[in-house]
């Protein structure tokens, strides 16, 4: 196996979330893109638990409604054709143990619709008072080409000033890859 891969950004924080998440939990995944962390948090929350995934893309949508319907999961999630942004509207405060968000554009979708600042630092804001004590909430960061940089900035500027009386913000760049490197990031709700 590529050490390289092993050590990719969304291993690192699927490992993270692997230890944490457990049966009969409320999760949410921000960004649904092409369902792959609304799958993996629903075979983590088990028949007891509940995954909501937001995407504002129809084919983000229809893509990750037929990845979960593939594998038994239909009862157990909801797909919204929502923003991130509106996330408050479906899931009560101090209640989801877990939101993952992937910044950037679909994968192998059009990449001139991609996560802007303008939504994504209130869905950050509406998400921490969504956790209940001891959820977390991981981001990562896809950034490059001409989309990407402005909304990097804008996050890697507001995430240190997140309330570090409540909150742990842990950031992990990969800092000798090439380009552009994702950025992960973890942020724990003190319990």
């Amino acid at each position: 196996m590529d050490p390289r891969k092993h050590f990719s950004a969304l291993n690192i924080i699927h490992k993270i979330i692997r230890e944490r998440v457990q049966p009969g939990d409320i999760c949410i995944d921000a960004t649904a893109g092409r369902g792959n962390d609304a799958l993996f948090l629903a075979e983590l929350v088990g028949e007891t638990g509940h995954v909501t995934a937001f995407d504002i893309q129809q084919d983000a949508v229809d893509s990750t409604k037929k990845l979960l319907e593939e594998h038994g999961m239909t009862s157990r999630t909801d797909v919204l054709l929502k923003s991130h942004s509106e996330m408050d509207e479906v899931c009560e405060e101090g209640t989801v143990s877990c939101i993952t968000f992937n910044f950037g554009w679909l994968p192998k979708g059009d990449h001139n619709i991609f996560t802007n600042k303008s939504t994504s630092i209130p869905a950050i804001e509406k998400g921490l008072k969504l956790l209940k004590s001891g959820g977390m909430m991981t981001l990562i960061i896809y950034y490059g080409r001409e989309t990407g940089f402005e909304e990097r900035d804008a996050l890697l500027e507001y995430l240190p000033t997140i309330d570090s009386s409540r909150f742990t913000v842990i950031e992990m760049p990969f800092v000798n890859r090439p380009n552009c490197p994702p950025i992960p990031i973890i942020i724990l709700k003190d319990m």
